[in-house]
């Protein structure tokens, strides 16, 4: 894969993202670790632990979404497929990343007008009075580029090879 032009900004935001959701990850099992060591061998759990899984768990999540969609890892129902040839299949692909991606858009457009209401109404976690409109706001902008990328795949040329699934294969991801 070339990183030159649009192609090495997609290359960029996959692995940004990627390098993102690992560390996540691995923070939140660190967070887990030291909890529960602390609570069962000290009596001393970790202050606001599970505030922290949670923002983590939500930043996870919403971070892979633009990579799931980007590889076309999420769940998908190909009965229909069978039916159709390679053209129709072709078309209702670009169809369904142009719904997709407009349904998305529109949960974009809310989930931002969401953030807007829980920043200015000053929202805190309970333990540890960590803000959470910039989490929701990260949400709203992840759920946006997820819409993009579903615009952008309906217009650009399909694929040299289907995908089918191979459970030897490694994912790119």
């Amino acid at each position: 894969m070339s990183s030159t032009g649009s192609e090495g900004g997609v290359v960029w935001l996959d692995r940004a993202l990627g390098v993102a959701a690992a560390i996540l990850l691995f923070c939140l099992m660190a967070i887990t670790t030291v909890d529960v060591i602390g609570r069962y061998i000290f009596n001393w759990p970790l202050r606001g632990a599970f505030e922290i899984t949670e923002l983590l768990l939500l930043t996870l999540i919403f971070a892979g979404l633009p990579l799931v969609s980007r590889a076309d890892e999420h769940v998908t129902l190909d009965f229909i497929d069978a039916l159709l040839g390679d053209r129709c299949r072709r078309i209702l692909r670009r169809l369904v990343d142009v719904v997709c991606g407009l349904i998305i858009l529109g949960l974009a457009w809310r989930v931002f007008v969401k953030a807007g209401k829980i920043s200015g109404y000053g929202d805190t976690t309970d333990v540890l009075f960590i803000s959470v409109g910039p989490f929701v706001y990260f949400m709203a902008l992840m759920v946006l580029v997820t819409a993009i990328v579903h615009i952008v795949k309906a217009f650009l040329p399909p694929p040299d090879k289907p995908k089918v699934f191979d459970p030897d294969q490694v994912s790119p991801t």
